[in-house]
C-alpha cells in the first residue's frame, strides 16, 4: 500500500514522528554510527565503538517479538548494549529492563562458558518521563553492598535516561533531540543527518512507510488472533469461527498452538 502513495503523502504520514517513537527509532537505530553517537554521549566515552546493531525488524533478530530489544549493539570490547525507548508510563520499567538484560545474558552466553565468561550487558533505557522521580536526567543504577556501600561489578550496567529533566548537560541536549519532529543539532551530526534522511529523502520515506505498514499488519494479525481465542473460549464451533473471521481451520490450529490451547 505504501508504494501507491505520492512522495508528499508519505512525507505527511511521517511528519509528526519523533526519534523516541518506536517506528522512527527502529530505523534510526539501524544506523550503527547513530547508535555510536548516542552511546558515546550517554556513557561519556568518546572512544566507544559500535561494531554491529540488530533492531526488531532485522532478519537477524534472534530474540523474537516476545523480547523487546529496540537496538541491540555489539560494542568494540564484545559487550552487548541494548538501547530501548519508552514513551508509555504504564509498566514496571525496572523489571522490564531486568528482564531484557537477563534475556540478552542467556542468549549471548554459551551454556559451556565459565561464569567469568558470561557476556557483559549494558541497558540504556530512554523514557519520555522521569519515572524514578528524583529530578535527574540520567540515573546509573548500581549493585551495592548495603553494609559497606561498595559497588559490585557483575557485568551488568543499567542506565536510565529521560527527556523530561534538563540539567544543562550534553546528555540532556541529546535527550531533547528525541522529542523533536525536526533535529538539527551540530553536537550530534550523525543523529541529525539520519533524522533528516528518514523524513525528507525518498529512500528514507519509503523505509518509514514500509515499516509502518508492517507494524499495522502485525497489529491486525494480533487483533484477529485475540478474537479467535475469545471465540474458542466461548466454545464457538470452529466452522463458525472460520465463517465469522474469514480464516481456515489450519489458521485456527496455528492460533491454538501458539497460545498452547488444547
Amino acid at each position: 500500500m505504501s508504494n501507491k502513495l505520492t512522495l508528499e503523502e508519505k512525507r505527511a504520514k511521517v511528519r509528526d514522528f519523533r526519534p523516541i517513537d518506536d517506528v522512527f527509532f527502529e530505523l534510526l537505530a539501524s544506523n550503527k554510527e547513530v547508535c555510536e553517537e548516542i552511546l558515546r554521549t550517554i556513557l561519556e566515552d568518546n572512544e566507544l565503538v559500535v561494531e554491529d546493531v540488530i533492531v526488531q525488524s532485522s532478519g537477524r533478530n534472534i530474540y523474537g517479538r516476545s523480547v523487546r530489544l529496540d537496538a541491540l549493539c555489539t560494542l568494540g570490547d564484545g559487550s552487548k548494549c541494548n538501547i530501548e525507548v519508552q514513551r508509555a508510563n504504564n509498566d514496571d520499567h525496572l523489571r522490564r529492563a531486568r528482564f531484557n538484560a537477563s534475556s540478552i545474558t542467556v542468549k549471548e552466553s554459551d551454556p559451556g562458558d565459565k561464569f567469568e565468561e558470561v557476556a557483559n550487558v549494558c541497558i540504556v533505557y530512554i523514557s519520555e518521563f522521569d519515572f524514578l522521580a528524583k529530578g535527574k536526567t540520567i540515573y546509573h543504577v548500581d549493585k551495592v553492598i548495603r553494609e559497606t556501600n561498595d559497588v559490585i561489578d557483575d557485568g551488568l550496567k543499567e542506565i536510565f535516561v529521560n527527556t523530561a529533566v534538563d540539567d544543562g548537560t550534553d546528555i540532556a541536549d541529546l535527550m531533547s533531540c528525541f522529542v523533536k519532529k525536526e533535529v538539527n543539532n551540530p553536537k550530534f551530526p550523525k543523529f541529525s543527518s539520519e533524522v533528516k534522511k528518514l523524513k525528507e529523502t525518498e529512500g528514507g520515506l519509503n523505509s518509514m512507510c514500509e515499516l509502518m505498514e508492517k507494524y499495522n499488519q502485525e497489529a491486525i494479525s494480533k487483533d484477529k488472533e485475540r478474537h479467535i481465542l475469545e471465540m474458542l473460549k466461548d466454545n464457538l464451533p470452529e466452522s463458525k469461527i472460520c465463517k465469522y473471521m474469514d480464516v481456515t481451520l489450519e489458521e485456527i490450529s496455528a492460533v491454538k498452538e501458539k497460545a498452547n490451547c488444547k
